[in-house]
């Protein structure tokens, strides 16, 4: 298909039903920014401690292990919008609930478990739904266009969601989030799609149902990849995302000022990593733009933890934000191509569940690596299992010829 008949972000975006799955998911990711940034400063209040700031990571992070594979088995059972709604609406009232009880720590590390509990449900069956809505050739525009506008969110209205807690404290913060979540329902409220997929598998199992997933990942060649490049780049970029703060003290010596250019580095990168993307194919199944950013971000890390040079480092770190979006967005698009509507639920649950596991892993290692061995080593470990996830994924494809079997949905 030549470039000139790529599909670009507008032809999928005059779709109707993508549009009100568009305008759902970006209100709840601009509130989510807001209510970020007032947790962090409201358990940091409360905690005074780094310890304790990072247990609200860790409450958000316990549903994933917990409730995955139930999650994603309700999501193959169950009308995806009514999951969807469902976990939004519990989401609203939860954020409503947290100015009342914000004083507690404890009762906001349960606050945040609860809405990771929620998250756990909406993800998986958002993920799963893209591919009832849109032809397979249009998937990269439309998981580019949901990735653009999340990261544009973030940027734009951190710094605000910052200014809006000093001046008027994090009630604002929270309320603006709770409504998001409650626009995301009523929007998602009129999205006509097919009541649920087929359903698969022994019909009284729950059990079963599970397995029936776990045994694809296990299964299928190219899933047992993708698993496997999900689990090892957790392992890298638990410690490396929760590290980069200190990276920049001891490493790069440039301060909070540092710091803040870096993450403006990365969201650059982010942002326009799917405006490339869309230019460069429009097919979902090409692995090799999977993998291939595994190996991009891989020699940032190496590379940030070599040089002393700010300007280099922020030049690193905008093709580390370019490789991560365009590696999220080209694997849930392979995803959702190479497995079965009825299955996607389960697959998707079950690559959260990697993601988070390994996360959990690296940033208790990470922080103890950074503090015997300095964080170079963090970033040089970082570094290699990224590189061994892309040269693991492109030589296993090479092996089987380097496509993927066109599975019906």
């Amino acid at each position: 298909m030549g470039a000139q008949q790529r599909v670009r972000f507008r032809e999928v975006f005059a779709d109707p039903a993508y549009r009100r799955l568009f305008v759902a998911q970006t209100a709840s990711r601009a509130g989510d920014a807001f209510r970020t940034v007032a947790l962090v400063i409201v358990v940091f209040g409360l905690t005074g401690s780094g310890l304790g700031t990072a247990g609200i990571v860790v409450a958000e992070i316990l549903p994933v292990l917990l409730l995955a594979p139930v999650a994603g088995e309700l999501v193959d059972r169950l009308p995806r919008r009514t999951v969807m709604i469902a976990a939004d609406l519990w989401r609203a009232g939860l954020m409503a609930l947290l100015p009342l009880v914000d004083s507690s720590v404890v009762a906001v590390y349960a606050v945040g478990f609860g809405l990771s509990v929620g998250s756990v449900f909406f993800n998986p069956a958002a993920g799963s739904l893209v591919p009832a809505l849109v032809p397979e050739r249009q998937l990269v525009a439309a998981n580019s266009g949901i990735w653009t506008a999340a990261v544009l969110a973030q940027i734009a209205l951190a710094p605000a969601a910052g200014g809006m807690v000093t001046a008027l404290g994090a009630t604002p913060a929270f309320a603006l989030d709770a409504a998001s979540f409650a626009v995301s329902a009523l929007v998602l409220r009129g999205l006509a799609i097919p009541a649920k997929p087929a359903a698969t598998g022994p019909a009284g199992s729950w059990a079963g149902r599970v397995r029936e997933g776990l045994a694809l990942l296990v299964g299928d060649r190219l899933l047992r990849i993708l698993a496997a490049g999900q689990l090892l780049a957790a392992l890298s970029a638990g410690a490396t995302s929760a590290l980069l703060v200190v990276l920049v003290e001891r490493h790069l010596h440039a301060g909070a000022a540092g710091f803040g250019l870096l993450i403006g580095a990365i969201g650059i990168g982010a942002a326009a990593g799917p405006f490339l993307l869309t230019r460069l194919t429009d097919n979902p199944r090409r692995p090799g733009f999977v993998f291939g950013p595994y190996l991009l971000r891989g020699g940032v890390d190496l590379a940030v933890a070599t040089v002393t040079s700010l300007p280099a480092a922020l030049g690193a770190m905008a093709a580390y934000g370019l490789g991560t979006s365009t590696g999220a967005v080209t694997f849930n698009s392979l995803l959702q191509a190479e497995v079965p509507a009825q299955l996607r639920g389960r697959v998707f649950a079950g690559m959260d569940l990697l993601w988070q596991s390994g996360r959990l892993i690296s940033l208790a290692v990470g922080g103890a690596l950074a503090d015997t061995l300095g964080i170079r080593a963090v970033y040089y470990l970082g570094g290699a299992l990224l590189l061994l996830a892309g040269g693991l994924g492109l030589t296993g494809l090479s092996r089987s010829g380097g496509s993927t079997p066109q599975n019906p949905r």
